[in-house]
């Protein structure tokens, strides 16, 4: 009986949650006169595309946003997923002096606020020259605490006679870590793409820091503007926020399967 009751009101809270979302896609597709209708029709009765045409054939440019966004999303992702993966098998199966310590103070600093770092951060990026370019976003991108933290305590879950085996038969660290551990690695490796992809697709406050060229822009950016350049165009607005979902919504489709399943074997274990 409980167990019905507590599924009813998740999934109540769950459709709740889910509201805004359906009212945003349903909006991108009424009349500018169906917007506060009420009772809110939720499937308009006659759609119209000429919000997502505008959107995609306008001033706002959302192509350019699209393929800066993507760019940066997808090299930070890459080197982020690389380097995280490099950095876990050290922490994890490399016995070496100081590595818990090492360890330890590299997860200390998840403790620190991003904010704090724009100064220097903006300081340095102007002194390498990268400062208003997508490298500026691309190179800090590439590392991530979260990733480190979450591989490792996958990785020392893998028993260690695996990697003593593959040492006799003469393999080498890096042999093990690409032909062994990799591998077996998959939901946690998937996992960290989708979470780091949705970081990088919805950063919004870097963007407005490092980026200053509008040809340059990504599509939080993009979209704060076409908010400030059509104040009233409500459908406009949720079809722009619509076309911004999209990548988001394929990405969770593709990988939904493992976000459960990397998390609970990465973050949990160990």
């Amino acid at each position: 009986m409980w167990k019905w009751l507590l599924t009813l009101v998740m999934t109540a809270m769950g459709l709740l949650l889910l509201l805004p979302f359906f009212w945003m896609i349903s909006t991108s597709f009424k009349t500018p006169l169906e917007v506060f209708e009420f009772p809110i029709q939720w499937i308009p009765l006659h759609p119209v595309l000429k919000h997502h045409v505008n959107v995609w054939t306008g001033t706002g440019d959302f192509a350019l946003l699209y393929m800066n966004s993507l760019k940066i999303s997808i090299l930070s992702t890459l080197g982020a997923v690389t380097f995280a993966a490099l950095a876990a098998y050290g922490f994890s199966r490399i016995q070496f002096r100081g590595r818990e310590p090492l360890f330890l103070i590299y997860l200390s600093m998840m403790m620190i606020p991003p904010q704090i770092l724009f100064v220097p951060r903006f300081v340095l990026f102007n002194w390498m020259g990268i400062y208003n370019t997508h490298w500026a976003l691309i190179l800090p991108g590439a590392f991530t605490i979260f990733g480190v933290f979450l591989l490792r305590q996958f990785f020392i879950t893998v028993p260690q006679e695996i990697s003593e085996a593959a040492f006799i038969d003469g393999a080498g660290h890096f042999r093990i870590f690409t032909r062994v551990i990799l591998p077996l690695a998959k939901a946690p490796l998937a996992t960290l793409t989708i979470l780091d992809f949705s970081w990088h697709w919805n950063d919004y406050e870097n963007a407005l820091i490092f980026l200053v060229d509008k040809n340059l822009y990504t599509v939080p950016l993009g979209l704060q503007n076409f908010v400030l350049e059509n104040s009233v165009d409500y459908n406009g607005m949720m079809a722009a926020a619509t076309a911004a979902m999209i990548p988001m919504i394929v990405v969770f489709l593709a990988g939904q399967k493992f976000i459960i399943q990397g998390i609970a074997s990465g973050a949990v274990k160990g």
